[in-house]
C-alpha cells in the first residue's frame, strides 16, 4: 500500500491526513506529483515511452515522475523518481513550476545532465523505450504522440523562459 501526504491548494501539508493510492482524495485536498524534465548539456531532452499496459500506453512521455511517499520532500521525491525510471542521478535539479490539478499538486523540475546517452535504464513496467530529441522537435509533437497538454505546456513555458 501506498501512502502519500495531503496538501490543500495553498500547498501547505495537512498533518494528520494520510492519503492512499487507490482511494478517492477528498475534496479541497491533494497528494504531491513532481514531474521531471531531463534536459543534457547538449541541449536535447530525454523522452520515455509508456509500458503499453500503462495508462496511455506506448506514447512518449517527456518527463520522469510520479507521486511523492508519505513524508517526502518534492525535490526528494524528484530525485528518486527521476533514478528509478531512468537510472540518472540528478545532477542540478531545479524547481521550474507548480500546477494545480483536479487532485494533485504537480511540482515540475528540470535536470540539467550530461550523463552518457546511451546510459538510460529502462524502469520494469513503467517504460519501453527512451530516445533524445531536440526542443524543435518535442515543440512539433502532437497530443496523439505526447502524453499530456500540460508536458507540451511544461516544455513551452521553458522556451519562453530562455532554456535552450
Amino acid at each position: 500500500m501506498e501512502y502519500w501526504d495531503a496538501y490543500n491548494s495553498a500547498f501547505e501539508k495537512q498533518d494528520g491526513i494520510v492519503l492512499i493510492r487507490g482511494e478517492t482524495v477528498p475534496e479541497g485536498l491533494y497528494h504531491l506529483v513532481c514531474d521531471v524534465l531531463v534536459r543534457h548539456a547538449d541541449g536535447d531532452y530525454l523522452l520515455m515511452r509508456r509500458d503499453a499496459r500503462k495508462h496511455f500506453g506506448g506514447m512518449w512521455e517527456a518527463t520522469a515522475g510520479g507521486s511523492a511517499l508519505r513524508g517526502e520532500s518534492p525535490l526528494d521525491c524528484a530525485r528518486r523518481e527521476l533514478r528509478e525510471e531512468t537510472g540518472i542521478e540528478a545532477g542540478e535539479l531545479v524547481e521550474v513550476g507548480r500546477v494545480l490539478g483536479e487532485t494533485a499538486i504537480y511540482v515540475e523540475f528540470l535536470c540539467r545532465t550530461d550523463c552518457a546517452k546511451d546510459s538510460v535504464v529502462l524502469q520494469e513496467g513503467e517504460t519501453s523505450a527512451y530516445r533524445w530529441a531536440g526542443r524543435d522537435e518535442l515543440l512539433r509533437m502532437s497530443r496523439s504522440e505526447l502524453v499530456t497538454e500540460r508536458m507540451q505546456g511544461f516544455i513551452k513555458e521553458l522556451q519562453g523562459a530562455g532554456e535552450s
